[in-house]
């Protein structure tokens, strides 16, 4: 079992490692050219945001897959045939790949109403604020704090929650996935005041999701980084109205 975690995580640092160098690649090239055509610049934002969410997503999501492939190996006795984690994290990367197909689809409208900037940035101080401010004050709130306590507790959902086959560990992963979207996806939208393609901000709010998630402490970094966002969304605000 130990030989076969090693492995999961290898396996798992290895894709994560090629999502972030296609990233930075993505970013030295720059961005013009995924904005050819209605069709093209559609499909090239969607591989770009789907990329992201797997280099962002898939280091915090890894806990609940070891604590999966722990329980399968207990079950082993019952279940001579254990289901590989790729099911559990198919079904969870469902979730991810159908918000990264939206925020392509509004990263389009947006460049083409104007009100996103060459650099994928928004063109205006006030939405980038209200962006950043918007999402700091999603970390305070009740529905944020019941997800995030979700994704604090892996075994408590295996356990309540298990279903057999890789039918049951895909539903498992659809599951967990709906309460790792409620508990993220305000942060995911930063990129549109940040710059899409930053990947400053993109490593910073990665990091930020490993703290809440896998570290002690996890609920009070998630209420601290909501005071960050939001004074930094003030920030941005005030500096675009001359003050």
């Amino acid at each position: 079992m130990h030989r076969e975690r090693v492995l999961l995580l290898a396996a798992a640092a290895l894709v994560s490692a090629v999502a972030w160098v296609y990233l930075i690649h993505m970013a030295g090239m720059g961005h013009g050219h995924v904005h050819s055509g209605m069709a093209p610049a559609f499909l090239a934002l969607f591989g770009m945001w789907t990329t992201m969410m797997v280099a962002m997503m898939l280091p915090a999501v890894m806990p609940y897959v070891v604590v999966f492939q722990a329980e399968q190996g207990r079950r082993k006795a019952r279940n001579p045939a254990p289901v590989s984690e790729a099911f559990f994290l198919g079904g969870y990367f469902a979730l991810w790949t159908a918000f990264s197909a939206a925020c392509a689809g509004l990263q389009d409208v947006l460049h083409r109403r104007a009100l996103l900037s060459p650099t994928m940035s928004a063109s205006s101080s006030v939405l980038a604020g209200c962006i950043l401010i918007a999402a700091g004050v999603y970390q305070w709130t009740p529905m944020k704090n019941a997800c995030l306590k979700h994704c604090r507790t892996p075994l408590t959902f295996l356990l309540t929650d298990w279903r057999e086959g890789a039918a049951g560990a895909f539903r498992m992963g659809v599951d967990h996935g709906f309460y790792c979207l409620g508990c993220c996806w305000m942060l995911m939208l930063i990129p549109f005041a940040a710059g899409v393609m930053n990947l400053v901000w993109m490593a910073g709010i990665t990091v930020l999701l490993l703290l809440e998630k896998a570290a002690p402490g996890g609920e009070l970094t998630a209420r601290i980084s909501g005071g960050v966002f939001v004074a930094a969304g003030a920030y941005v605000i005030g500096i675009g109205a001359g003050f």
